[in-house]
């Protein structure tokens, strides 16, 4: 009786077992949805749609805030169909709970992707352009957006004409654009957003993002009596262009100002680049040379000008290629004579007289004193502020690859080689405090050494583009004191 007893009892635990067992089992098997975010398991549910549907009705302070009419599972959440005898399923609701905190949901939208632009270091080493992903509800927006940044970097008119090839013929002189396009590669996505991200829903906010790299309010400056623009520009570190940019209401550099009126300052950042390609015609004048001959039987200080120097003017065609409203490469296509310049002659005394005071060389060059470097007169960059960095010099370009390069003033070259930035250069001290750089010369067109006296309007080297250079110009640069050394950067315009 009582193994009986036993194995009874027995049978009735496995009976027991069994019946706990099956309360989590089905006979048959039955479709259900697995959910996992990030890869983890939530739980089981009858119904995918369920499941979308509770999520879509739960949201809608995000219908609101976006102005649309559905809202999806997070881009993170995948649910997988399965088929299973089991029975634990998971509600709806507590699977929501478990990812609300977690995951963002999405929304209906478009991805835009703009690559950035490859780029090479100092050693010449490729340097990969950053890629972004931007997010829109409307690809129209993104559009309007790139449209008015476009606009911010070429005149509306201009562009207007273009885009409506409306633009008229040059008779003598003016400009055609060629082309305008975005060197970077975009592509246009339409999918689920995740709401944790910045989403653009109007071209005005974007389209300040696309010009400064930002939507945070930029800095602001009163007014004081006496500011020009150039002047605001200047003192706060930034460009004229980039000025106007920033206050539109302002047409161009000759804007009066008032005082107490409030300006933008805004250092430009455009997250891609717009090129503009033109055909340009202009007159341009040529300086005169001054020749100077010696009488000796006139006393030293004795100066008459025995033949008044006259300009003479060309028409020059050139290629212009800017990048976001910067020029960065001037191609000469013709130079047409219109009138030959007269040279000035100015004879001075070569007789020394008993006493004779100063010395040679102490003197400060004066404005009109100085001799331009190269052989056309275009400046493709000025001196000032672009994109945050001071530029030191003038850009001089159009005037050929290998077009001469000429002392500006007379002196003794002090600098002769290669840097990788200034690529082949040549600095003269002209033993008055002053100093005068000459950059980007081309390779082996530097034809004078370091301890060499060369006089004014010397040929020294050759136009080029070497170093961090875009295009075939002159960077040419006046400094008071040893450039780079304690020296002090002026404005070369100012001396001519």
């Amino acid at each position: 009786m009582k193994k009986k007893g036993k194995i009874l009892l027995a049978l009735l635990l496995i009976f027991s077992m069994a019946l706990t067992t099956g309360a989590a089992k089905q006979s048959t098997p039955q479709t259900v949805y697995r959910v996992y975010l990030k890869g983890e398991s939530l739980g089981i549910i009858k119904s995918k749609t369920e499941l979308e549907d509770y999520i879509d009705k739960k949201q809608d302070e995000i219908k609101k805030k976006y102005n649309v009419k559905n809202v999806y599972v997070p881009s993170e959440l995948d649910i997988e169909k399965e088929i299973t005898f089991d029975n634990d399923i998971t509600s709806v609701k507590e699977i929501y709970e478990k990812i609300k905190d977690i995951s963002p949901f999405t929304i209906n939208g478009y991805a835009i992707t703009i690559r950035g632009i490859d780029t090479e270091d100092s050693e010449g080493k490729t340097i990969k352009g950053e890629k972004q992903v931007i997010y829109v509800l409307d690809k129209q927006v993104f559009t309007d957006a790139v449209d008015a940044t476009v606009k911010a970097f070429i005149p509306e008119e201009e562009y207007t004409a273009y885009a409506n090839d409306t633009q008229k013929e040059i008779e003598n002189t003016g400009k055609i654009i060629e082309s305008i396009y975005i060197q970077n590669k975009i592509t246009i996505k339409k999918q689920k957003i995740p709401v944790d991200q910045t989403i653009y829903q109007d071209n005005e906010t974007l389209s300040k993002y696309l010009l400064f790299g930002t939507t945070k309010e930029q800095n602001k400056y009163i007014v004081q009596a006496g500011d020009t623009i150039v002047d605001v520009a200047f003192n706060n570190k930034i460009s004229t262009e980039e000025f106007l940019i920033a206050n539109p209401n302002l047409p161009n550099e000759n804007s009066l100002l008032y005082a107490g009126q409030e300006v933008t300052l805004g250092i430009l950042k455009p997250q891609f680049n717009v090129v503009e390609q033109d055909h340009v015609v202009f007159t341009e004048e040529k300086n005169y040379t001054t020749e100077t001959r010696y009488d000796n039987s006139k006393y030293v200080g004795y100066s008459e000008v025995v033949q008044q120097g006259e300009k003479g003017e060309n028409r020059v065609t050139q290629k212009i290629l800017k990048i976001n409203g910067e020029t960065v490469n001037v191609v000469p296509v013709e130079t047409e004579v219109i009138k030959e310049a007269v040279n000035e002659i100015i004879v001075r005394g070569g007789k020394q007289s008993s006493y004779s005071g100063g010395g040679y060389g102490t003197v400060v060059p004066t404005k009109g004193q100085w001799g331009w470097p190269a052989t056309c007169a275009s400046v493709s960059s000025p001196f000032g502020w672009r994109w945050g960095t001071l530029h030191d010099a003038i850009d001089i370009a159009g005037c050929g690859y290998g077009s001469n390069i000429f002392a500006a003033e007379s002196g003794t070259v002090v600098q002769s080689g290669y840097k990788y930035d200034n690529g082949q250069f040549i600095t003269i001290d002209h033993g008055n405090g002053y100093y005068t750089m000459y950059a980007h010369l081309c390779t082996g067109c530097r034809y004078v050494n370091v301890g060499d006296t060369v006089v004014k309007g010397q040929v020294i080297g050759g136009m080029g583009r070497t170093g961090a250079a875009t295009g075939v110009h002159l960077h040419f640069a006046i400094w008071r004191g040893y450039p780079y050394r304690g020296g002090t950067p002026l404005n070369p315009l100012n001396f001519y």
